[in-house]
């Protein structure tokens, strides 16, 4: 912020600016800003790229994000001289009229307002502290909040929020109606619609027990742990091909299937994390151990005839780094591959360092063994069930020797020989569904040095062993004299001695996105100087420790959040909230938000009862585009969409190119996956409605959708047919409006196939979806335009 060069930085050594800025006036004193949320940021983005951490890069030796440095006597001045804003350097700098003087520089573009200068005159006004980053400070225990209205919260999340509210002048939303509050809370916990039976069953009864109980059956369903696997896949860089150059296929998949299993053993998250990164390392270790490790080769990989392995060793790493600091630290790590952090307490050292973990996984078979095969060849693999697949095959055997002992005592019987013999087919089928999937192996740690300017060529750099950021306390080494990925596993769930309760805070926060559309701190994966601090820091430091204290439980952490009375307010604006919270981080109403891509899909697969509930298995290939791997190469590659049940997969399942993502996922802003993604953006745009209309997967939903509404209301009226329609897809009846829309497009449809019935068979096509039941194709189609309007509605995509 301060810098200068040539004769303005001999201006600033030697001559006092308090005679140029004769005429500075201070502002008028008011409150002290919040540091950690006022005044840090505003030093974060406007100054400390030049005076902050870097010490390789920064100017005129001062760091204002350390009170020695700046408060230090620089002859008859000082930067910050705490408690007399009027004479300190910094106020004169920010507000000088001089292009030569003023900070930032002008051609930055980053001048404050006034309103900005106001905070930092305050904070000056008020002694300056510097305050520790809220991010590296251990959550404590806060005092649940007294209230003015102790009967609106249900327990102790509430006291919080609405304490707040009461501080800020504004009063809860009323609570959700009951439709509402049924399809947000299966949106949020399963990805999927309420059947209109339990819709109607909790509208007449829509009490605190009757919706926790509709909360624990939806925490322990399938759905539920498909749902958060969905989002885990977006963090961990979760894909089926390599990524890099031909973006060949690998395989992955069981690894995909262990974190659904996961989550529905509700498996604590400490022991989550630590077969994830050292499964392979764990004594006695299990195939699902082995297959958990398999998180650990999930980054991009290229099998390009000509590359250099140590180049690629090195952005291995890199990758690495990236993705293990901001999942589980919520931190920029990777800024420090070249240079120390502009903002964050990471040096390069610890970089290298948190990369040294790695150093034993034995990756680089590749480099002699790969190929353009589909799949490509990344050893090590082991070929593996899952475990639900494991558990059939089990049941499957003993049902067989169950059969062979009748057999014994009947040996004549028919149905007994047929059953053997389908019991025989099913168990061969089963066996040979094996699958490889990529694991971790360690072998002798290849050597890690810190990269000058992360030059993989530069072999100057010390040599580092694997360490936490030093900052962060002593690196852990449990097992030996070298730190292994195990320690690091234990070290980033460790609540007592390592960065347990910093982990806990990450990951409560990104819980309560998933419940809210939105973190109490709004960047879910930068805590540190450039990310926003928590609007609410008790309410999240007090979820952190819920984390640990629940013994990292992620359902009961889930079902706290969506009991409260903040999850179960009204999402409706009012004129009031707009002008005081537009961004709604005080949350005195809930959010709505178009559903994620995947559910977008599935919503509609459900509604039109299309949807196949089966959990696991191989990747799946549903319509797509023809001519859109066109320019795939090594190899050259056809795409051919799966012709069985399996284009009626959930989104989950789908086949994720990295380089061409499959364009109905990637309109409706799914992520490539090339790195972590822990908030995605939402956009609207003409492509996502035109997918909706014409992507041959709607196009078939909308087919099976109007022949299930006129299959299930056979004989019955228009009128109780646009009922059953918007209760499947909107869980409510249409309004009169609606109603005679839908009227006015059926009887113009009608009209339309019954003078071009040609028209009619066209519209309804021939696709892998069931046939329609009814037989008149002019019914039919004309039915299937109302499905397809009812299906683009706003509301059939959004969770409000």
């Amino acid at each position: 912020m301060l810098t200068l060069t040539g004769k303005f930085r001999f201006l600033l050594l030697t001559v006092p600016l308090a005679s140029v800025f004769a005429d500075f006036r201070p502002l008028e004193a008011a409150e002290p800003p919040d540091f950690n949320r006022e005044v840090r940021p505003l030093l974060s983005d406007r100054c400390l790229a030049c005076h902050g951490p870097d010490a390789a890069h920064r100017e005129a030796e001062l760091r204002l994000d350390d009170f020695k440095s700046m408060t230090a006597d620089r002859g008859d001045y000082a930067v910050v001289v705490p408690g007399k804003p009027e004479a300190s350097e910094l106020l004169k700098r920010i507000t000088s009229d001089d292009e030569d003087l003023v900070m930032p520089p002008k051609h930055l573009g980053k001048s404050l307002t006034e309103a900005e200068v106001d905070i930092l005159h305050r904070w000056i006004a008020s002694g300056a502290e510097i305050n520790p980053h809220w991010a590296y400070v251990p959550p404590k225990n806060q005092p649940t909040p007294e209230v003015k209205t102790p009967e609106w919260p249900i327990h102790w999340v509430d006291n919080f929020v609405l304490a707040r509210m009461e501080t800020e002048g504004l009063q809860p939303s009323p609570g959700a109606d009951p439709v509402t509050l049924m399809r947000r809370v299966h949106f949020d916990l399963t990805g999927l619609p309420p059947q209109p039976k339990v819709v109607a069953a909790f509208a007449q009864d829509p009490s605190d027990e009757a919706y926790e109980k509709v909360v624990d059956q939806l925490l322990a369903s399938d759905a539920a742990t498909e749902r958060m696997a969905m989002y885990w896949l977006d963090l961990v860089r979760y894909a089926d091909t390599v990524g890099y150059h031909g973006d060949q296929d690998h395989n992955i998949s069981p690894y995909r299937d262990w974190v659904i299993d996961a989550f529905a053993q509700n498996m604590p998250f400490d022991q989550f994390t630590r077969e994830q990164l050292a499964g392979d390392l764990l004594p006695d270790s299990t195939v699902d151990q082995k297959i958990a490790s398999g998180y650990n080769r999930l980054l991009q990989t290229s099998h390009e005839g000509g590359i250099q392995p140590k180049e690629y060793l090195s952005i291995y790493a890199a990758d690495r780094v990236r993705n293990v600091s901001a999942v589980w630290m919520g931190a920029t790590v990777g800024c420090a591959q070249c240079h120390d952090h502009k903002f964050d307490p990471y040096t390069a050292k610890d970089f290298y360092s948190l990369a040294a973990f790695f150093a034993d996984l034995d990756e680089d078979q590749h480099f002699r063994d790969g190929s353009n095969a589909l799949p490509t060849k990344r050893a090590p693999e082991l070929k593996v069930h899952s475990r639900r697949e494991r558990a059939h095959l089990t049941k499957l055997k003993h049902d067989l020797a169950d059969v062979e002992r009748q057999l014994k005592k009947s040996p004549d019987n028919k149905d007994l020989v047929d059953r053997r013999k389908q019991l025989g087919f099913a168990i061969d089928d089963l066996e040979n569904a094996a699958r490889l999937t990529m694991i971790s192996v360690a072998k002798e740690p290849r050597e890690m040095r810190l990269l000058a300017r992360g030059n993989w060529l530069d072999d100057s750099g010390p040599i580092v062993s694997p360490s936490i950021p030093e900052f962060l306390g002593e690196t852990p080494t449990a097992n030996s004299s070298r730190a292994t990925r195990l320690d690091l596993a234990n070290w980033l769930c460790d609540a007592e001695n390592g960065a347990g309760l910093l982990t806990a805070r990450v990951f409560a926060n990104r819980f309560w996105y998933l419940m809210f559309g939105g973190g109490i701190a709004a960047d879910l994966d930068d805590f540190g100087g450039q990310g926003t601090p928590p609007e609410h820091p008790e309410l999240l430091d007090q979820l952190a420790l819920e984390f640990v204290n629940s013994d990292w439980n992620v359902r009961e952490m889930l079902r706290l959040i969506v009991t409260s009375r903040t999850y179960r307010q009204s999402s409706a604006w009012t004129d009031e909230l707009l002008e005081k919270d537009p961004g709604n981080t005080l949350y005195a109403r809930q959010s709505a938000f178009r559903l994620p891509a995947e559910m977008v899909r599935d919503n509609a697969l459900e509604v039109s009862g299309l949807l196949v509930h089966k959990v696991g298995g191989p990747s799946v290939r549903p319509y797509q585009p023809a001519g859109y791997y066109r320019h795939l190469n090594f190899p050259v590659r056809k795409y051919a969409h799966h012709t069985d049940d399996r284009q009626w997969r959930r989104g989950l399942y789908v086949h994720w190119q990295r380089q061409f993502l499959h364009p109905m996922l990637k309109a409706f802003d799914a992520p490539t996956r090339e790195e972590c993604t822990a908030q995605r953006s939402r956009s609207n745009t003409p492509l996502a409605a035109l997918t909706l209309l014409n992507d041959p997967t709607f196009v078939e939903v909308a087919r099976a959708f109007a022949d299930r509404i006129l299959t299930e209301t056979d004989g019955k009226s228009d009128d109780s047919r646009f009922d059953h329609a918007m209760q499947l897809a909107t869980s409510r009846l249409p309004d009169a409006r609606e109603r005679q829309l839908f009227s006015d497009l059926l009887q113009a449809s009608r009209s339309y196939y019954k003078a071009h019935p040609a028209e009619a068979e066209k519209a309804l096509g021939v696709g892998l979806a069931p046939q329609p039941k009814r037989l008149d194709s002019v019914e039919m189609a004309s039915w299937m335009a109302v499905s397809r309007a009812i299906l683009n509605l706003d509301e059939t995509i959004t969770r409000n």
